[in-house]
């Protein structure tokens, strides 16, 4: 006999075939099932009960789902809402989850996913059948690429978002508001503000803290590994395919995915990706069935996708299912008030990981030098300047002399221009006996300054490697892909009879 969970649900939808379907799947599961066929029918059911879970159809004989959920949101209503859409009406689900809906299902609903989304909103998710050609053991393999954190590791990820800052707050505010639902959620940002953080700071916090979280540069797959490692393989569907190996998908069940630089993936690959978000089920390469998957998907992005969109390089319809919920994580230039918090709680990390006490502190004229830099590179680039600080300083206090940027500007004098970073047709001078040079004007436009410093280096690195994109992107760091793509949207151009040559050898 199924055990009853004591959990108590609310069905509402007019077709009374349909409203029988819905309560016997849900009283064989074990939970205790009342049923409505309108709108005020819910809302009267509602004010005589609590119930854990809330399914609604979307249109209804005197208003629709959403109207549902509204009025429970403006009563301070807990229960999960999951909303039953009209089959491919992709604008109904945003609708939805950006009403406070848990999640949603498009009709003709499927029983199996039924389920495994109702247990999911009362944080019931259950394991996965595994399939016949799959050990416990190769369950548990992580292909290489892609990180898989529990929630002891996670724990502290909303704790790391420091500061007081409006724009931190909001941030922080928004984290604990989508991390109760299904929602799909964008992450915005510039590289090194900490995207990731905030995507792991949604899983900590929501139901699925337990499960897995999976993190996924997809710019730094191959795309012709791209389909294997997001949907896994089995043996033999392939030259080299010598066991099961299950994807990035799979390894995420019941928890989180985290997709970081989605902008980087190919179109062919998001038609497949729009297809598995859209269907919730996945088939390996070389398999016959698709397997049902339960897994949030987060995404992240430097790009302007809208553009993208309307550049082609991004299709619409998956920007509007990853979009359903952005967040910005803004720039540290723009949160220097949180700088000396940020610092405390960074050196605070380092010397702890390092087995350093007690942790030294900034010296003041450090914390000022810091203060004038730009920090292109964010949160991320002060991390690295903190963990060289620590390194370099013979003790408890860090001071300014301590610091420096990867090029070594930060130096003895106490010129405020030393702290800016130098262009690029620039050279260090000498000491002057003088007064110290006036600083240079800021730049009207940052982003097209930044474009032509990019545009230089660049157009620098090829010249110096005798334009063979691959080698002049490594010495930067870059993979090919991200050359051309830097390249492109730079407008640079080199002679194809040399360059496709020298890639190629």
């Amino acid at each position: 006999m199924t055990p009853t969970h004591s959990h108590r649900l609310l069905v509402v939808d007019d077709e009374p075939d349909l409203r029988t379907l819905y309560e016997l799947t849900l009283v064989r599961e074990g939970y205790d099932v009342e049923s409505a066929g309108t709108v005020e029918e819910a809302w009267a059911l509602l004010g005589q009960q609590r119930f854990n879970a809330v399914i609604t159809d979307m249109r209804l004989p005197d208003g629709t789902g959403l109207d549902l959920l509204r009025r429970m949101d403006e009563a301070g209503r807990r229960e999960k809402g999951i909303v039953i859409t009209a089959y491919g009406s992709a604008e109904n689900a945003v609708e939805a989850l950006k009403a406070g809906a848990y999640d949603y299902l498009t009709k003709p609903v499927d029983l199996r996913q039924f389920r495994a989304v109702v247990a999911s909103a009362l944080g019931r998710t259950p394991a996965p059948a595994p399939t016949p050609v799959e050990s416990p053991a190769r369950h548990r393999e992580r292909p290489v690429v892609g990180r898989a954190l529990g929630h002891r590791d996670g724990l502290a990820s909303l704790d790391r978002l420091v500061g007081t800052s409006s724009a931190i707050q909001q941030v922080r505010s928004l984290i604990e508001k989508v991390a109760r639902s299904m929602a799909p959620v964008l992450v915005f940002g510039e590289s090194g503000t900490g995207k990731e953080l905030v995507a792991r700071a949604i899983h900590d916090v929501s139901p699925r803290a337990g499960q897995a979280f999976v993190a996924v540069n997809c710019g730094a797959i191959p795309e012709m590994l791209l389909e294997a490692e997001f949907f896994g393989y089995r043996k033999g569907a392939f030259t080299g395919a010598n066991e099961d190996r299950e994807g990035f998908f799979q390894a995420a069940q019941g928890g989180t995915l985290f997709l970081d630089e989605i902008g980087e993936l190919p179109l062919s690959m998001q038609s497949k990706l729009l297809r598995v978000i859209q269907e919730r089920a996945v088939r390996p390469l070389g398999a016959v069935a698709e397997t049902p998957i339960n897994v949030r998907v987060a995404s992240a992005t430097h790009k302007d996708l809208g553009a993208e969109v309307q550049a082609g390089r991004f299709r619409q319809d998956l920007f509007y299912r990853l979009n359903v919920i952005q967040i910005t994580v803004p720039p540290l230039r723009d949160r220097l008030g949180d700088l000396e918090a940020i610092c405390r709680a960074v050196l605070e990390r380092i010397a702890n990981d390092a087995g350093v006490t007690p942790v030294p502190t900034l010296a003041p004229d450090a914390i000022d030098a810091l203060r004038l830099y730009g920090f292109p590179g964010n949160v991320r680039e002060l991390e690295n300047l903190l963990h060289r600080a620590l390194a370099l300083s013979g003790g408890l206090v860090i001071e300014r002399s301590d610091l420096g940027l990867p090029d070594g500007q930060f130096g003895d004098t106490e010129t405020e221009s030393e702290l800016l970073p130098l262009t690029h047709d620039a050279s260090p001078a000498a000491p002057a006996m003088g007064p110290p040079a006036p600083l240079p004007p800021l730049p009207r436009d940052l982003t097209a300054y930044l474009d032509d410093v990019e545009r230089d280096i660049l157009e620098r690195a090829l010249d110096r490697h005798r334009f063979n994109r691959t080698a002049a992107g490594a010495s930067l760091g870059l993979s090919l892909r991200q050359m051309r793509y830097r390249m492109a949207r730079l407008g640079i151009s080199v002679g194809e009879s040399g360059a496709d040559r020298n890639d190629a050898s």
